[in-house]
C-alpha cells in the first residue's frame, strides 16, 4: 500500500505522538508498505527522505503542554499538493481534531481516511470547539478509528459515536535492551523523564518526595532528563536538594535508553492528561523498574501494579513511602523490571503494533472496495488477510 501519514505537530520538537509517527512509519516500511510522513516546522537533520515538512509552526497550549502546529491558510495547500502527488491508498491522520494539518487532510483527503486519537482528558473549550467544528461536521470522512488506550477511547466516545478499536502506542524495544552505562556512585537512582517545564509531568511531586527517600536512603540520587526551564516552585525545590539531584536537560535517544536501563527506579508522577505514558514502555523495555501516579493509563499499560508499582497522583508522601519500599527490597526491583522488559516485548514492539493497524488498513480498503462497486485499489492481496492469515509482506 501506498500510506500517508499525517502528524499535527512539528518534528522539531520531541513528543509522544511525534514518535509514534515515525515509530509506526518505519515499522510499515519494515512491512514493505510505501510511507509518506506530513508534519508541520522546518525540516530537522536526519529525518528520512520520505517526511515532508510544511516549513512553519506555531506554539499552541494545549492539554497542559505547548504544541507546534500549522493551521494557516499556507498550509492548507501544501496539505492538498502532498496528497495530490502522494496517491495514497489510505491517508491515516493522528488527532484530526488538532488545529493543524490533520484537521485540513481531514478536508482534503480523496483517500480513505483512518483517524489515530492520542488524547484524553475530561474537557477544554477547545477540545470542544474543535469537535463541533471538525469532527462532528467531517466524522464521516473517517472510515475507521482507532485510540492509543482506553482512556483515550474513552474521551473520543464523549464527542463521537463511532467505536475506536484500541491500539498502543509502540517502542523500538531493542534499543532498550543491553543499554547499561555506570554510574559515578554506589547509592540508588532514581530517575525522571519529562518535560521540567509541564506541570502536568508532575516533576514538583517527586521532588517534594526526595526528602523523605533520602532520610531513608542518604546515598539516593534522582536524575532528571527533559528539556524546559523549571519555573520558580520546580527551581527552588531542585536547589533544597542540592548535588542529590542531577538535572541532564533534553537527552538523545540512545542517552535516555542507557539512563533507563541503569537506573534503579523510574519515577513517573504525572498528574493528569496521561493517555498512554510512553516513557512507561520505553522504561519497561530497558527493564526498569517503575513507580508512577495510578492515573488510569498508567495503571493500564502496568497492568494495575504487575508490571509496576503505582502510588497515589499528586501525593509525594505516598509516593516516597512506595519508593522506599522498592529501594529496600531489590529482588522485587528485579522481578518487576523482568516481567515488564517480557510485556513490552510481547504487547509494545512495533512487531506487534504495526501489524494491527496495518489490518485497520486492509479492513477499511476492502469496505472501500464493496462500497465502490470493486473498484481496483492498489493493495495487494497479502494486505487483505487478517494477522493471522497473512502470508507473506505486501507492498
Amino acid at each position: 500500500m501506498r500510506v500517508g501519514l499525517v502528524c499535527p505537530y512539528s518534528l522539531e520538537v520531541h513528543g509522544g505522538v511525534q514518535n509514534h509517527v515515525l515509530g509506526l512509519a518505519h515499522a510499515l516500511r519494515r512491512l514493505g508498505h510505501d510511507v509518506g510522513v506530513l508534519a508541520p516546522g522546518t525540516r530537522p537533520a536526519a529525518l528520512p527522505e520520505y517526511v515532508t515538512t510544511t516549513g512553519r509552526s506555531t506554539a499552541v497550549r494545549f492539554n497542559g503542554s505547548v504544541a507546534r502546529v500549522d493551521a494557516g491558510p499556507a498550509a492548507a495547500a501544501r496539505v492538498r499538493a502532498w496528497l495530490r502527488d502522494g496517491q495514497f491508498d489510505v491517508v491515516h491522520l493522528h488527532e484530526p481534531a488538532a488545529p493543524s494539518l490533520s484537521a485540513h487532510s481531514l478536508g482534503a483527503a480523496t483517500a480513505p481516511v483512518v483517524g489515530t486519537f492520542h488524547t484524553a482528558q475530561s474537557t477544554t473549550r477547545l477540545l470542544e470547539a474543535s469537535t463541533a467544528t471538525v469532527l462532528r461536521s467531517r466524522m464521516r470522512r473517517v472510515r475507521a478509528h482507532i485510540a492509543v488506550s482506553e482512556e483515550a477511547r474513552r474521551t473520543l466516545a464523549r464527542y463521537c459515536t463511532p467505536e475506536a478499536t484500541v491500539i498502543p502506542n509502540g517502542v523500538e524495544a531493542a534499543r532498550f535492551e543491553g543499554r547499561r552505562i555506570a554510574h559515578d556512585h554506589s547509592g540508588p537512582v532514581l530517575c525522571f523523564v519529562g518535560r521540567v517545564d509541564e506541570p502536568r509531568k508532575g516533576l514538583p511531586v517527586l521532588l517534594e518526595a526526595m526528602p523523605h527517600v533520602l532520610a531513608s536512603h542518604p546515598d539516593a540520587r534522582l536524575v532528571v532528563a527533559g528539556g524546559g526551564t523549571p519555573d520558580r516552585r520546580t527551581a527552588t525545590l531542585m536547589e533544597r536538594l542540592g548535588n542529590r539531584v542531577v538535572v541532564l536537560g533534553r537527552v538523545d535517544d540512545p542517552a535516555k535508553a542507557g539512563l533507563l536501563a541503569s537506573c534503579d527506579l523510574l519515577v513517573a508522577p504525572n498528574t493528569r492528561g496521561e493517555s498512554f505514558g510512553i516513557v512507561l514502555a520505553e522504561a519497561m523495555a530497558a527493564g526498569a523498574p517503575v513507580l508512577a501516579s495510578d492515573l488510569p493509563a498508567f495503571a493500564a499499560v502496568l497492568d494495575h501494579g504487575r508490571l509496576g508499582a503505582l502510588f497515589a497522583t499528586g501525593d509525594p508522601t505516598d509516593l516516597a513511602a512506595r519508593a522506599i519500599t522498592l529501594l529496600d527490597d531489590p529482588v522485587q526491583r528485579q522481578r518487576l523490571g523482568e516481567r515488564a522488559r517480557a510485556a513490552a516485548r510481547r504487547e509494545y514492539d512495533w512487531s506487534a503494533v504495526a501489524p494491527r493497524v496495518e489490518a485497520v488498513y486492509a479492513s477499511v480498503l476492502r469496505r472501500t472496495d464493496r462500497t465502490s462497486g470493486g473498484s481496483p485499489v492498489r493493495v495487494r492481496a497479502g494486505v487483505r488477510r487478517t494477522m493471522g492469515e497473512r502470508s507473506g509482506r505486501s507492498r
